[in-house]
Parts: structure tokens; C-alpha cells; sequence
């Protein structure tokens, strides 16, 4: 289930920046904000988790998107997209976000519970119900997210200002509402990721930290304006990742990923599927 997760994640962080070409360094804080947000509705029917965990899914996205939106129109459009600022910018959103919800939420981390409890029992292990769900979940954003960019005319709106803002803008593009609308996309795709994970990890203000830092390293492998290298990377990162951690250390998983890197960027800067830089 992880590499499913870590893929929408890191898909969301692919699309802002193939699009916009900035680094949102506050994605982690969309995932993170998710989950909480999943967590305080979940909490407002205590007597019906399916159902408030479905309204969690749909409610969720939808606010992380708004904060997006504001996010947007208050500093990354002001900052009129310069890729140094934005990164400075999106640093001190990060923080500010972070400390928001410590202060409204607190220190603790709490759980939300699984809206679908079975278990699938195999000779030799068993395996719970709700990943099933959640990767057949997750699978299904994928595929949507993928035809939303290849399919539709937003997409084409999107890969035509990709590939050369000025022309598109000449031609009729709103560019601003674009990327506006790109970068609530980039935020949602990690908050829907957030609310997915948050019945197997609980909610807690850091839980961020540790998709960002995947998701850089998949993006950055993957190819940064490739949404094909970023998939393949992420279920590669997301399945040794896991496996790593289960049998050696956590620490480890994150030092081959980071070396792993490394190694790209030196003999590959573009990524293993990243275009040539225009």
C-alpha cells in the first residue's frame, strides 16, 4: 500500500512543479493537513466510521484545495512565480502550517479508525481488508489522474503551459488560474494520500515530514517533468523502502534512497525519465 500512496503523493508534487516549475516544499504539509483534517471529521460521527470517513475523503481534499487556492493568490502570485522565491516562500508556508495545526490540534497524535474491518487470511500471512481498499483507492486517482492530463482539454490547457507560458498566454490561457488551479491539484493529491494512510499511522502535526522527503526523492529519480518516471519511481522507492525498513532500519531505506539520488543527479540529471531541458 505504501508505494500506492507514496505515487499519489508524489504525483501531486510532480504536477506542480512539470507545470508551474517551482518546488512546493510545504507538500508535506497538504498530506499532513489531510490527515488531521480527516481525523477532526471522522471525529464529529463517532457512531458511523464508514460514512465519516467517506465524507473525510471527499471534505478533506477539498479544504487542503481552498488553503491551496489562498496560498496561491496571497504569496506564489505576488512572488509572480520565481522559482527562488517560491521555494523560500513555500519553506516559510511549511512552518506556518505546521505550527497552526500544533497550536489548534496539539502535540498528540490520534487515530482514526478504519472504515472497513476484515482481514484476508492467506496460508502463510494475513492481510488487512482496508489496504486492499486503499490500493484499489489510490489505483483508481491514478488512472483518473492520468486521463485528466493525457484526455482532457484542461489537460491540454495544462501540457500547453507547460511546455511554453508565454505562447499559451498569447493564445488565450489564463495562465494565473492554471497554475492556481495546479497547484490546489498538487495540494488535494496529497491530502486524499494524508487521509488514506491516517487509519494505519495516526495523525500528528509532523506526520509530513517524511512524505516530502520521499516524494522529492521520487520526483527527482523519476524525471521532474515526467508523471510516467514518477510513478515508476514511486512504487520502485515506496516497495524497497518498505521492504528495507522491515528487515534492516527505517534509517537505512532513507540513506539508499537518498544515495540512490545522488546517483541520478550525477549521471542522469533529468531523472531516469525526464525530457531534455528546453
Amino acid at each position: 500500500m505504501a508505494a500506492f500512496v507514496l505515487a499519489v503523493t508524489a504525483l501531486g508534487l510532480s504536477l506542480v512543479f512539470g507545470v508551474m516549475r517551482i518546488v512546493n516544499v510545504a507538500h508535506g504539509e497538504f498530506f499532513m493537513l489531510g490527515a488531521v483534517i480527516a481525523w477532526w471529521i471522522t471525529s464529529l460521527v463517532p457512531d458511523a466510521p464508514f460514512w465519516g470517513f467517506m465524507l473525510a475523503l471527499v471534505g478533506a481534499p477539498l479544504a487542503v484545495g481552498a488553503i491551496a487556492v489562498a496560498a496561491d493568490a496571497l504569496v506564489l502570485r505576488r512572488l509572480n512565480y520565481q522559482p527562488e522565491a517560491t521555494i523560500v516562500a513555500t519553506i516559510g508556508l511549511l512552518y506556518i502550517l505546521q505550527q497552526l495545526v500544533l497550536s489548534i490540534y496539539g502535540p498528540d497524535a490520534r487515530p482514526v479508525v478504519a472504515p472497513i474491518q476484515f482481514r484476508i487470511v492467506f496460508p502463510w500471512l494475513g492481510y488487512s481488508g482496508y489496504k486492499l481498499v486503499a490500493v484499489g483507492a489510490a489505483s483508481l486517482l491514478l488512472l483518473a489522474a492520468w486521463y485528466g492530463v493525457t484526455r482532457t482539454k484542461f489537460g491540454l490547457i495544462m501540457r500547453a503551459t507547460q511546455f511554453d507560458r508565454e505562447t499559451a498566454q498569447a493564445f488565450g490561457v489564463p495562465v494565473k488560474r492554471v497554475y492556481a488551479a495546479v497547484f490546489a491539484l498538487g495540494a488535494m493529491l496529497a491530502a486524499v494520500a494524508g487521509v488514506l494512510v491516517v487509519p494505519l499511522q495516526q495523525a500528528h502535526y509532523l506526520m509530513g515530514l517524511d512524505p516530502l522527503l520521499l516524494s522529492f526523492i521520487v520526483v527527482i529519480i523519476g524525471g521532474l517533468d515526467s508523471l510516467k518516471g514518477t510513478l515508476i519511481a514511486a512504487f520502485v522507492i515506496g516497495i524497497s523502502d518498505g521492504i528495507i525498513s522491515v528487515f534492516f532500519s527505517p534509517t537505512l531505506a532513507k540513506i539508499i534512497a537518498t544515495l540512490a539520488v545522488a546517483l541520478v543527479l550525477v549521471f542522469m540529471p533529468n531523472g531516469l525519465f525526464g525530457g531534455k531541458a528546453r
